[in-house]
């Protein structure tokens, strides 16, 4: 690989006088440059026994997540998996920039200059916040369900009122206080300095991005410590297993903010969804169904649909693709700590498969029919046969 990438980067000498000749050289380096690029290639299941290397160290040279190359390195192939962690991440980079289109890096890269001129300058008012202090942040029978970490553990703080949302106590607080006081803060701040804040998402027009003013790596440690252990049991068909990336934000609801939020999935693959505050009501989240692209507009079945009231340091866990929405906050206000959590190997590995049953409402009911139709078909042909005169 070392070969191929040096060859790319020596200039070519011409190979004859003319250009045809010129050009056959050509054609043939492109191929060979093809040829290098499909050898490029990730394993599809994990090497679960090998420990990936931390790229943290490296956060601001990197146009991606440090956590997803530790999410990648795992499907590497078995020959790269020992050699130095410098090729391994050249390795995992040419495979990102194969499937990164370069107007969505520029997007990214100026996305990052302007989070690095927010930090550099925004003076935070909770500093104590931007450092993961587990024992200041949860409460004490989350943080024993996290250390114990079974399936058993985490069912006993949680209340599953529909299949595949989970809802449990978890934040303390005082730790709610203090964030609704620091996002109140920097809103003040971005308005005073006449910066251009960055709204969560295409559908909330109120809310701050918290990883834009210096949040990313707690929430970074929020989602691997914390957020994955759950995950990779309740959600290992959607890629729960291997969360690598996040969006970390906070929504507000109320009179002069958003009033409600219209029905919709996630840019996720797990949603962690938990209400600071304030005093408020209305503001129920409704639930309709998970369902994969094919089937995301498809009507909603009896049983799929609940309706979810927020109680604050309470969290509601759900598939980003489990569709949702939220009633009209009818009076105070409402706002709500959100982390989209990402798996880049679940992304991938989806774009090849075509049965999502496994997690998709509609898909199952697919199924279910064509396998309901094929056993009427059988016996329908046994009986025939049955019916038919012995000779």
């Amino acid at each position: 690989m070392e070969a191929s990438v040096d060859r790319r980067k020596q200039p070519q000498a011409p190979t004859a006088v003319n250009g045809i000749a010129n050009g056959v050289a050509s054609a043939a380096e492109e191929e060979e440059e093809e040829e290098e690029e499909e050898k490029l290639r990730l394993k599809l299941r994990a090497n679960e026994n090998h420990k990936p290397e931390s790229y943290e160290d490296l956060q601001m040279q990197l146009e991606f997540s440090p956590l997803l190359f530790s999410s990648l390195e795992q499907y590497l192939p078995f020959n790269m998996l020992h050699v130095s962690r410098e090729l391994k991440l050249q390795y995992m980079r040419h495979i990102l920039l194969r499937y990164s289109p370069e107007g969505e890096r520029a997007r990214v890269k100026r996305h990052k200059e302007y989070r690095q001129k927010i930090i550099l300058n925004y003076q935070p008012l909770h500093r104590e916040l931007y450092t993961m202090h587990e024992a200041n942040f949860f409460v004490p029978s989350f943080l024993k369900a996290i250390a114990e970490n079974t399936e058993e553990s985490f069912r006993s703080i949680m209340a599953e009122p529909s299949p595949g949302i989970y809802t449990f106590e978890m934040l303390q607080p005082r730790f709610c206080e203090l964030l609704l006081s620091e996002v109140e803060n920097f809103e003040r701040w971005v308005h005073e300095k006449k910066y251009r804040i960055m709204r969560p998402n295409t559908m909330n027009r109120y809310g701050a991005v918290l990883d834009d003013f210096g949040f990313e790596t707690m929430l970074e440690k929020l989602m691997e410590g914390f957020i994955c252990p759950i995950s990779r049991v309740f959600f290992p068909e959607v890629g729960g297993s291997t969360l690598d990336s996040h969006h970390g934000f906070v929504v507000e609801y109320g009179v002069n903010r958003d009033v409600e939020l219209g029905f919709h999935v996630d840019d996720s693959e797990v949603t962690l969804n938990v209400c600071l505050g304030k005093q408020f009501s209305g503001g129920a989240l409704f639930f309709r169904g998970v369902r994969c692209d094919e089937h995301v507009h498809s009507e909603s079945q009896p049983e799929e649909i609940i309706d979810y009231s927020h109680v604050p340091g309470h969290a509601v866990l759900h598939r980003g693709r489990h569709r949702h929405g939220a009633r009209a906050t009818t009076s105070g206000q409402r706002v709500n700590l959100l982390l989209w959590c990402r798996s880049s190997v679940f992304r991938e590995l989806k774009k090849y498969q075509k049965d999502f049953s496994k997690w998709c409402g509609e898909c199952q009911r697919e199924k279910k029919e064509r396998q309901r139709l094929a056993v009427g078909a059988t016996k329908q042909e046994l009986f025939k046969r049955l019916q038919k005169p012995t000779s």
